[in-house]
């Protein structure tokens, strides 16, 4: 059996990276977080997420249960697996559930920075860290609702470079994610209009949509002020790189879209 690795720093994007990362290896199998997922649905396993606590969740994510051992291994042997991604927080843990699961020495490591952006990394860890959301490489029909107090949602649907679904992830929350911080809409508006009101060449904006799921995204009506003497194209840019680095450093992540919409010269 070969054996691949992939590690990183919690709340990074591994598990919403693991379907097309295991497909671009030819990959058979994953485990992660408890689970055994074949073929993008889970078919064996426990998810860590359903535990109480951080204590409970990390020992039933590196298999301490028999129990919860034995089936793993009996479905490893029934799909007749002979490539597996174990997914982890770091060598270490991929190693001992590797040691745990007795089916061998890690082949291969990877690591979150090897298969996801700067950018992918941070807009990760900020839906983590303000919002308390983890992702779950599997569909959305074979999470149980009752297991979570809080949000359980669909999330989206993996495809390949030539576009074969791939699998889905689902989003919760699990009840041992206590530390989310709650940032209203109004503090995400009143941040973009203080950038808006710093511009010496708008006289007007209009904020018609400011969607905060997820990412912040936006779409902004502005109007220019005459003369127009410069470069309308290049000034927008500097105007969304102006809004990106604000909201970089008051909420440490760029908005997903910034759409500028010019309505008129006054």
């Amino acid at each position: 059996m070969i054996i691949y690795s992939l590690s990183g720093p919690s709340g990074t994007g591994k598990s919403t990276s693991a379907l097309q990362f295991a497909h671009e290896q030819n990959i058979q199998a994953i485990i992660d977080d408890g689970l055994f997922i074949v073929n993008g649905e889970k078919v064996a396993g426990t998810s860590a997420k359903f535990e109480k606590n951080t204590l409970k969740a990390v020992r039933r994510a590196i298999f301490d249960d028999d129990v919860h051992k034995e089936e793993i291994l009996k479905a490893i042997q029934s799909y007749e697996v002979k490539s597996i991604l174990i997914i982890g927080t770091s060598d270490k843990m991929t190693k001992k559930i590797a040691a745990r699961l007795e089916i061998g020495e890690i082949n291969h490591f990877y690591y979150v920075q090897d298969i996801r952006t700067e950018k992918e990394i941070r807009i990760a860890k900020y839906i983590r860290e303000v919002q308390g959301k983890h992702v779950m490489p599997v569909p959305y029909k074979q999470v149980e609702q009752n297991f979570f107090k809080r949000l359980v949602q669909r999330g989206k649907e993996i495809f390949s470079s030539t576009q074969v679904k791939l699998g889905e992830t689902t989003i919760v929350q699990p009840d041992f994610h206590q530390n989310s911080v709650y940032i209203a809409r109004s503090v995400y508006l009143d941040v973009l209009e203080h950038v808006l009101e710093q511009q010496n060449q708008i006289t007007k904006f209009e904020v018609p949509n400011l969607q905060i799921e997820g990412v912040p995204q936006m779409n902004i009506n502005i109007y220019l002020r005459l003369p127009v003497h410069y470069h309308v194209p290049t000034y927008l840019y500097e105007v969304q790189k102006d809004i990106a680095d604000v909201f970089s450093h008051q909420f440490g992540i760029e908005p997903e879209k910034i759409n500028l919409q010019l309505r008129g010269i006054k």
